[in-house]
């Protein structure tokens, strides 16, 4: 039963509706009589071993639901990956505040810290109530239909390819668009959203769940240039070889890698710039430009999906509900129904935790440089209303006069 104090952190990456989850969490949790606070850790599980708590049962509902409607992390976030040392650190700062319910917003690594923290609890047999409320652009939580922050940073990049399609078509060259997506390739595919003629870009994509060579990836972009006089391409930051090395460190020199001991993917703007290289080397054009979406397509201001945010919000809810009534630890999930409908669900920690989930093999077409139907089908609705859309002049002639 939700009782005492109540304790929300978020964690990983922010997105564009994290603070929906946030506000569902604290608006359900004092709705309860016998919770009496809510407190939230300031820049995630840091803040729990830190102490750095914010009381929100002070916090005002109509504030609440102005940052809900405001992208990025309100709490703060964090990069820690805990092991069992830090969990139980978080565990010994729970018990000291008398927190009876964690709630922690975050993806497949914050699942995995909700889990050791509850075995923790149950070692010591303290009544500690563990729920994970999911969040990823990636789009790579196992059985989740999808995850919230994935639809907003799909609407971004379809909507920014869109853009670039434009651009591209006016002054013809080749353009290349690294976009996030480590192991799964679910957001760089969201560009495919942004087609609307036949002949309209991204004309190629490229995504982890295939191995990618260099050689094919060139002459895949010659055979559209000769084609259309012009070639945009979206690519996954995490494409790689038949050995699973990424390509960024079979062309780049130097390699950098991040606080967990990563390869940086795409952070730098490298694997933009070697691409662009390997084109011009290779198929002799000489209008080649390249950018990396980077952190523009977590938290873009003005970009969201209603979709999104209304499930947002409910899934902090349901966490709350599911800590109030449903007497176990877990994580709560999305599933579809219908054409386009969710319910949600109560899982194990353990179904969740540690675990990726990549792009099924009907959606992604035989060559390995775009996607299905299957794809564009299950993507669409997540994008929400309202999504902008393109049009051409006509190509009605004036038959030359000079010119035979």
């Amino acid at each position: 039963m939700l009782k005492g104090k109540v304790l929300v952190a978020q964690g990983g990456g922010p997105t564009a509706v994290i603070n929906q989850s946030l506000a569902g969490v604290v608006i359900e949790s004092r709705k309860f009589a016998n919770v009496d606070k809510v407190y939230g850790a300031f820049h995630g599980v840091n803040g729990i071993v830190n102490e750095d708590f914010l009381d929100l049962t002070q916090e005002t509902t109509h504030n609440l639901e102005m940052v809900a409607n405001t992208p990025a992390s309100a709490l703060g976030s964090t990069r820690d990956k805990p092991d069992l040392k830090y969990c139980q650190e978080i565990f010994k700062v729970l018990k000291a505040h008398d927190v009876s319910t964690f709630f922690y917003i975050g993806g497949n690594d914050s699942s995995d810290t909700a889990r050791i923290v509850a075995e923790e609890a149950k070692k010591s047999s303290y009544a500690l109530r563990c729920i994970h409320i999911p969040k990823t652009i990636d789009n790579d939580l196992v059985i989740n239909d999808h995850t919230p922050g994935f639809p907003s940073a799909a609407r971004f990049v379809a909507s920014a390819f869109a853009g670039v399609n434009l651009d591209n078509r006016a002054l013809k060259g080749v353009y290349i668009g690294v976009v996030m997506g480590r192991h799964a390739g679910f957001l760089t595919a969201a560009a495919a959203l942004g087609r609307k003629f036949d002949d309209d870009g991204p004309h190629l994509i490229y995504l982890p769940e295939r191995t990618f060579d260099v050689d094919k990836f060139a002459a895949d972009v010659k055979a559209i240039y000769d084609k259309y006089g012009r070639c945009v391409i979206a690519v996954s930051e995490g494409i790689h070889d038949e050995t699973g090395e990424p390509i960024i460190s079979k062309l780049s020199e130097e390699i950098e890698r991040d606080a967990h001991g990563n390869i940086q993917l795409s952070g730098t703007g490298a694997l933009a710039d070697l691409l662009v290289d390997q084109i011009k080397k290779k198929t002799g054009i000489k209008r080649v430009r390249g950018d990396t979406f980077g952190y523009l397509q977590r938290s873009f201001l003005g970009c969201v999906s209603d979709v999104d945010q209304r499930e947002a919000r409910e899934v902090g809810e349901k966490a709350v509900q599911y800590a109030q009534w449903g007497d176990r630890n877990g994580s709560v999930v999305i599933r579809r129904n219908g054409f386009y409908s969710v319910d949600y669900d109560l899982v194990d920690l353990t179904d969740i935790a540690a675990k990726t989930k990549v792009m099924d093999d009907a959606m992604i077409n035989d060559a390995g440089n775009n996607v299905t139907d299957a794809f564009r089908m299950y993507l669409r609705p997540l994008l929400g209303s309202g999504m902008p859309d393109a049009y051409r002049l006509r190509l009605n002639m004036v038959p030359k006069i000079l010119t035979k």
